[in-house]
């Protein structure tokens, strides 16, 4: 027999398909991810319950072992250790092979002891769906083509593929590849093109690595997070609690003190200060020389400019020739790389008081005015007004 319990018709099945990998998507992005990975959030034990009981049926993941490997992606970023790095293991291999590198770090029980603690071990943890992983996926084949006969088929195909191709590999694997970054982790991730609705907000990577803990993905107000617009939702309705979001920053004009709330917000927000330090110091003065150098000197300007920019790029001895080289075509590049480098030292020790950071950043914005580099000397004045804006993450501090 064809057709199922369910007379659909083929643009029904689309639209059927594509809701039921919806919700895989928005409860890997909210349950595994950010309530049970980082605890950004709090959830309902009901709705809590029904993520893990779907995950079972669509996926077959276990909570201890998603949980485990996506701490030590965290903990162990870019290495040799990290279970699904592009640069370790390759674009290709990640992207299509994510799947095969999450089963070899699931069998790895080191892995599972020191980075699976707090996740859910009650009696159907212990004796359904951890031991039984294939038995939910299994269950969701037979009620598949209950409903829609043959093509149920298609459909059960679909739902096993959606989070091995988009999540372990697109995310894990583009997301650590190619794209924009809004925040100078000392990672390689990056935020990918608008496919919020695919992947429920997950493609904004690096903003994710940027604030581990925060329950909102989106940093822009054109980023689209559906998967915080759920959590929301949820909050209205009393299912979640919401801990921890990324701090929000306000630059107050006519702020000209350097104060303790100022080395605060710079403390807390340093991926974003140094990726403003870029933008607005740095990419402005290396224009600024290509527009005057000579054609062979250009080339290099170019070659060094990610090196000058980005944070995650461990300098070789290779790389290390390039920059010098670089910076010693022109003095004001290689001042205002020098200064990038000394406002990275106020975080630097994190046994120096705050107080001390303090009069270090007002000595660092003084000499920065007196370089007579103007895009320095307004990044300085900037600073002054450099501020938290939001009360909710006032004891966020990121890991990046």
């Amino acid at each position: 027999m064809i057709d199922g319990l369910l007379d659909t018709p083929w643009w029904g099945l689309i639209a059927i398909t594509l809701g039921l990998t919806h919700v895989t998507i928005a409860s890997v992005t909210i349950f595994l991810h950010r309530h049970q990975a980082h605890r950004a959030l709090e959830l309902h034990p009901a709705i809590s319950h029904f993520f893990r009981l779907w995950l079972w049926l669509t996926t077959g993941m276990v909570t201890k072992e998603w949980v485990a490997i996506h701490r030590k992606h965290h903990a162990k970023c870019e290495t040799s250790e990290d279970p699904h790095s592009p640069r370790a293991f390759g674009i290709r291999k990640v992207l299509w092979e994510g799947a095969e590198l999450y089963r070899t770090e699931a069998a790895n029980p080191e892995t599972l002891d020191k980075y699976g603690y707090g996740t859910p071990n009650d009696w159907l943890e212990r004796n359904l769906y951890a031991p039984h992983p294939g038995l939910g996926v299994a269950l969701m084949f037979l009620a598949d083509v209950a409903l829609f006969g043959v093509y149920g088929i298609t459909v059960w195909a679909v739902q096993m593929l959606w989070i091995p191709f988009w999540a372990a590999g697109v995310v894990n694997g583009l997301g650590h590849y190619w794209g924009y970054r809004n925040f100078e982790t000392r990672d390689a991730s990056t935020n990918l093109l608008p496919i919020g609705l695919l992947i429920g907000g997950e493609e904004l990577h690096n903003n994710h690595h940027a604030y581990p803990s925060s329950a909102r993905l989106s940093s822009h107000w054109w980023e689209l997070d559906i998967g915080w617009a759920y959590i929301r939702l949820m909050e209205l309705l009393k299912l979640a609690d919401v801990r921890r979001v990324a701090p929000k920053i306000r630059i107050l004009p006519d702020k000209k003190l350097i104060d303790l709330a100022t080395v605060q917000a710079v403390m807390r927000n340093r991926v974003h200060v140094l990726a403003l330090y870029g933008r607005s110091v740095v990419l402005p003065v290396l224009r600024q020389e290509l527009k005057t150098a000579l054609p062979a000197s250009r080339r290099l300007l170019r070659d060094a400019k990610p090196l000058l920019v980005r944070e995650d790029i461990q300098l070789d001895e290779a790389t290390t020739r390039t920059l010098n080289r670089a910076l010693n075509l022109s003095h004001t590049l290689h001042t205002v790389y020098r200064f990038k480098e000394e406002l990275k030292q106020l975080w630097a020790n994190s046994s120096v008081s705050y107080e001390a950071r303090m009069q270090s950043l007002r000595e660092w914005c003084k000499r920065a005015e007196e370089t007579g580099i103007q895009a320095l000397h307004d990044f300085a004045d900037l600073l002054h007004g450099y501020t938290l804006a939001s009360r909710l993450s006032a004891n966020y501090l990121p890991r990046s």
